[in-house]
């Protein structure tokens, strides 16, 4: 048996084309609903945000999209990322599973979030943007798109959530040293922001709140979204397309499971959308799942309803799976899965019966990125620990049975820049905080009734 564990591409095997679920998918998503209105969405809604080459990606229903030769040669620096065959990991869990990692972590700013800041900041640029304003939970999001702006000379201006700001200093600095602005969100610099207390612990909601309010009243910025949104999913396809090529290298004719982390859905479908493409060519028949946390349980415990992406409701109403846009995480260490709501096309593919979602407790989560980082030697991002640790309960159930599943996850980041959240779990303070009832129930007391 050969013993290979790193599977790559040639440079002309790489993708060319993002490639768009939409065109695939048995039933249309909902369409978004102007905040006011409640009418579909245009267009003309979306132009304060974004540039039209965004837009007119957001609402395609082509199967593919080609990739700009200008961001291919950004892509060049670090894609194809690799995909690795954990066979260490395989053997510590005496599992009879075939365990493969596509690890993102490789991207210059350590995330799969770089996939698709590059194009949203070159798109903005030939339009003569050159302001961007975001939000980010743990980091990852913002340190991507002020890397990306820095390439293309776009100022970038991040709202950080208030809890992530304090305990990641140098997820901040690292920001600063591409070249971006942070503010701890709630800020005083916005309405949004002071509409809570200075030192609220904060959310994605609030963040995206103040970013998009700023952007909305500069005729120069745009707003950039790290998730969520059709087009942000589109540029991540780039994860699976991969994947599924590097897997038939890998002598593999297909994935019976492919699992990754859920928050806002970007990476997760990057990874999973074109395995499901496969799925429903009847190509392949893999089960596609995702994980998100037991504190923050969208997926599993949140409504399918049309609600708002951020808490001022700034933003369109969007048919999500939801615990309510005034939901306010508790302060987990996987800041980028502290989102209240998840992306429409996900939502639409829970619904539809094609993917299925698991929520787990973040004490699972970290032993399983302990003992992956022990054998495989990549300190996971806690946000990928939670993939890992339903794999892990997957392999063991294969030990269990002798099965032999072909099992991809996807890992969307490392972890070197989150080992505070490791001391806690090493020193044995860290805590499970799962949702109540009563906060759920609280908390989607306000969603519209669309």
């Amino acid at each position: 048996m050969s013993e290979q564990v790193l599977y790559t591409l040639d440079p002309d095997e790489q993708p060319t084309h993002w490639y768009n679920i939409v065109a695939d998918l048995p039933t249309p998503p909902p369409p978004p609903l102007h905040p006011g209105t409640r009418e579909p969405v245009g267009p003309d809604d979306l132009a304060p945000l974004f540039p039209p080459e965004l837009i007119a990606q957001e609402v395609t229903t082509e199967r593919y999209v080609e990739i700009p030769e200008p961001v291919l040669d950004v892509y060049r620096q670090y894609r194809p990322s690799p995909l690795y065959r954990a066979r260490r990991w395989e053997q510590a869990l005496g599992t009879s599973a075939r365990i493969y990692y596509k690890y993102e972590g490789v991207s210059p700013a350590g995330s799969h979030k770089v996939n698709t800041a590059v194009p949203q900041v070159y798109y903005n640029k030939v339009n003569g943007i050159t302001r961007l304003t975001t939000e980010t939970g743990a980091g990852q999001w913002g340190t991507a798109l002020s890397y990306a702006a820095a390439l293309f000379g776009v100022s970038c201006e991040v709202w950080q959530v208030g809890h992530s700001f304090d305990t990641k200093p140098q997820r901040r600095t690292l920001i600063e040293v591409f070249g971006g602005t942070v503010h701890r969100s709630p800020s005083r610099l916005t309405e949004s922001g002071k509409a809570f207390a200075e030192d609220h612990p904060g959310s994605l909601g609030i963040a995206i709140s103040e970013a998009v309010e700023v952007a909305a009243q500069d005729d120069a910025a745009k707003y950039a979204l790290g998730s969520v949104l059709n087009h942000v999913l589109l540029h991540q396809s780039v994860i699976g397309e991969e994947a599924l090529r590097q897997l038939a290298k890998a002598g593999e004719t297909g994935a019976d499971l492919v699992v990754g982390c859920a928050g806002g859905g970007s990476n997760f479908a990057g990874l999973a959308f074109p395995f499901l493409r496969e799925k429903l060519a009847g190509n392949q028949a893999p089960r596609i799942l995702a994980v998100e946390p037991s504190s923050c349980p969208t997926l599993t415990r949140g409504e399918y309803r049309y609600d708002f992406g951020d808490t001022a409701g700034l933003t369109p109403l969007m048919k999500m799976h939801t615990l309510g846009h005034d939901f306010v995480p508790s302060p987990i260490h996987a800041g980028g899965l502290r989102y209240h709501g998840m992306a429409p096309l996900v939502s639409h593919a829970v619904d539809q019966g094609l993917i299925d979602a698991v929520a787990l407790h973040q004490n699972e989560c970290f032993d399983a990125a302990v003992e992956f980082a022990r054998t495989q030697g990549v300190v996971p991002a806690p946000e990928s620990s939670h993939a890992l640790a339903q794999v892990r309960r997957e392999a063991l159930a294969a030990a269990e049975t002798g099965a032999e599943p072909v099992i991809v996850v996807g890992l969307s980041g490392h972890g070197l820049l989150e080992l505070g959240a490791y001391a806690t779990y090493l020193s044995g303070s860290l805590e499970d905080d799962p949702l109540s009832d009563e906060a759920l129930a609280e908390a989607l007391a306000n969603v519209p009734v669309v």
